[in-house]
């Protein structure tokens, strides 16, 4: 660890940024025993530790913090010996980074989006603009977003003037597909065993459905296009025809995949490949 890591974290910490250690090719350090497989249970938002008490920096972005303590604690510490570099979580700290990669992103950047604060990186620069959105990778060729449940390095404050996140950063995400087979929320079917009000559309079990589903996807560690893919099959195959899934619960799911690394073109493909395999 060099000293100036900790020095910068705190600092960061300190102005209200959320901020976790990055190892070797700057990424996160690995679950510790206790949390592996996300046994612990996980920690599903900035704005929560979640169940897991465990004081490893072991959950990714989830893991950023902005309590001095923690970030300077003994556990942690032996985390910064490792570390090669700061992160943050741009959304806990109420910012969207649309990471541009080559000369090309750069340039389209410069023709389609307002000015704002820019950070140069190796390849390119971070635009920071005012606001927090879902996070996608590969919305265009050399151009990600990172904002809520990501993390961006710590390259320094950047020069300009920051802007509010403007429509044309939002409008880079691909609209989820529509619901499928949608019915009014009045509509009664019959069960197997007796008439009654269809299970899926009970708000437990889609919900239960939809949350096990993230979990599966957050928790592949290998193999995560064919992850994708299955959890998508076994959605659909659950809960795909009685009407009850909407576009907000398919977005959770893509969601879920983008954070991985998935790109929006490969959540529609595994989405529509397993609709046809359905026969939908």
């Amino acid at each position: 660890m060099t000293t100036s890591l900790l020095t910068t974290a705190l600092g960061l910490a300190a102005r209200a940024v959320p901020v976790l250690p990055l190892r070797a090719g700057k990424v996160p350090f690995g679950n510790c025993t206790a949390c592996r497989n996300n046994a612990c249970g996980g920690r599903p938002t900035m704005k929560t530790a979640g169940p897991c008490r465990c004081p490893r920096p072991c959950h990714g972005w989830a893991a950023a913090t902005t309590d001095p303590a923690v970030v300077a604690s003994p556990v942690w510490g032996s985390a910064w010996k490792q570390a090669e570099a700061v992160a943050y979580c741009p959304g806990g700290a109420g910012v969207t980074v649309v990471d541009l990669d080559n000369a090309a992103a750069l340039a389209w950047a410069r023709e389609s989006l307002p000015a704002t604060r820019t950070v140069p990186t190796t390849r390119g620069e971070h635009w920071i603009y005012r606001g927090a959105m879902s996070s996608v990778n590969g919305i265009r060729e050399g151009v990600d977003l990172k904002s809520t449940m990501s993390y961006a390095r710590w390259l320094g404050p950047g020069t300009g003037t920051m802007t509010d996140l403007p429509d044309a950063v939002r409008a880079l995400v691909v609209k989820m597909p529509s619901p499928v087979r949608t019915a009014p929320r009045t509509v009664v079917v019959s069960v197997p065993g007796g008439g009654g009000e269809c299970r899926h559309r009970t708000p437990t079990y889609l919900e239960r459905g939809i949350a096990m589903a993230e979990q599966r996807i957050a928790e592949a560690r290998s193999g995560v296009h064919a992850t994708v893919y299955s959890t998508f099959l076994a959605v659909l195959s659950a809960h795909g025809r009685c009407g009850c899934l909407t576009a907000a619960h398919v977005g959770r799911l893509f969601v879920a995949a983008q954070s991985k690394g998935e790109t929006v073109r490969h959540c529609n493909d595994a989405w529509a490949n397993a609709r046809a395999a359905l026969g939908m």
